[in-house]
């Protein structure tokens, strides 16, 4: 089912606004441009080739965050992955050390700050390959901490206002939410019939098996960068409590299509794009992917999850430089543990050694990162101006 005409229009013109307003958003929304301008650049025949296991694809910071598991415990963990494939892993070091650089700049410190968070980088990711289980993740930085203590303290009043705009148990239709096609909605009722669904959704709540699950309300959800253009919806949903009452869920369904990260051509992912997002985020990120499932929709392949109130984003407005180093050293560790916990001690080792092998110098980074980094800055500040260009001239 293609988009309706307005709905499409709609979209394109928000993406193009929501990437417009500052480098580190158009950095977020032009993955298949990072991939294109990365196998450009002068460095891409030294970037190593490591292990073939799953990685993000599109590793930038609003990827990575506070997430929950079924029992409420919180972690920081890469929370989208739509782009996720069999691949290699330095792809997902360059696009983090990007997505750090342009924040670096927004947040308007020097180079030696970006210099500084490279180095950091490496060595908390180095960190977490050597021993993703007790290794040093460096100090918590203050942005993390405190979305972190706003996480654990969070409930359902808390996401329904939140997402929702209201507390009761219906989707407003507005500017976010959208009114769905009839075909939409009896295709949706029917999803929330069938029984693997509602056994998915009443597990995650602690629920038996038998009882009843129900679609409350449900709405065409218009969000992100990325994925604007691809359908996806969101949809409340009512579970019958021992004593005949009704909790609610909010689900988020979402199209999965041919990610634009390259894939290891000797590993065989599933050919269903629904299954290999479930399948990277079981291996990637544990608290996510155990509240996932891989559905088909309207003829086309969808991932489905319930969203938890402790679920957020990294919103980073402003870095001092002392805590955009602490944060660089942090999250790469987040990335390093979500790889390592892919590899055994052998692996784990051998690519550690490739990482090390290659820091010599005044800037004790990689030479294959730092110059890829900087490479792609360049590409990604001249595609972000000729991109607002081109959306002055258009308004």
């Amino acid at each position: 089912m293609p988009l309706p005409a307005d709905r499409h229009a709609v979209l394109t013109a928000s993406r193009t606004l929501k990437m417009a307003r500052s480098a580190h958003a158009y950095v977020r929304g032009s993955t298949a441009q990072f991939y294109e301008w990365l196998a450009a650049s002068p460095s891409a025949k030294r970037v190593p080739e490591g292990p073939a296991i799953w990685i993000c694809g599109d590793c930038h910071l609003g990827n990575l965050g506070p997430i929950a598991n079924g029992v409420g415990r919180v972690e920081v963990q890469i929370r989208d992955l739509d782009q996720a494939v069999i691949g290699n892993p330095a792809h997902d070091l360059i696009r983090l050390g990007l997505s750090l650089a342009t924040a670096a700049r927004g947040s308007d410190l020097p180079g030696v700050t970006t210099a500084r968070m490279m180095e950091e980088m490496v060595e908390g990711y180095a960190a977490a390959i050597h021993d993703p289980t007790s290794g040093d993740a460096g100090v918590e930085p203050h942005v993390v901490r405190s979305i972190k203590r706003q996480a654990v303290s969070r409930r359902w009043r808390h996401l329904a206002k939140e997402r929702l705009d209201a507390v009761e148990p219906e989707i407003p239709l507005g500017t976010k939410f959208w009114a769905l096609a009839d075909e939409e909605r009896s295709a949706l009722h029917g999803l929330f019939e069938d029984p693997r669904v509602a056994h998915m959704i009443l597990s995650l709540k602690g629920k038996p098996a038998d009882r009843e699950v129900r679609l409350v309300d449900a709405a065409y959800w218009m969000k992100g960068c990325s994925s604007l253009g691809l359908l996806r919806y969101a949809a409340i949903v009512a579970l019958r409590t021992s004593k005949g009452r009704w909790s609610f869920a909010l689900v988020d369904l979402k199209q999965a299509v041919d990610p634009v990260a390259p894939s290891a051509v000797s590993e065989k992912m599933p050919d269903d794009h629904g299954e290999r997002v479930v399948a990277a985020a079981r291996a990637l990120s544990p608290h996510l992917g155990s509240r996932m499932m891989a559905v088909r929709l309207l003829g086309r392949s969808f991932f489905i999850r319930e969203l938890a109130p402790q679920d957020l984003k990294l919103e980073i407005d402003q870095f001092s430089h002392g805590e955009a180093v602490r944060s660089a050293r942090y999250l790469a560790f987040v990335v390093g543990k979500a790889h390592a916990r892919q590899m055994d001690a052998a692996t784990r080792e051998e690519w550690r050694s490739v990482l090390e092998a290659d820091r010599r110098g005044a800037i004790d980074t990689p030479s294959w990162l730092w110059e890829s980094v900087v490479s792609l800055a360049g590409s990604h500040e001249a595609g972000y101006l000729d991109h607002c260009r081109r959306y002055a001239l258009a308004a």
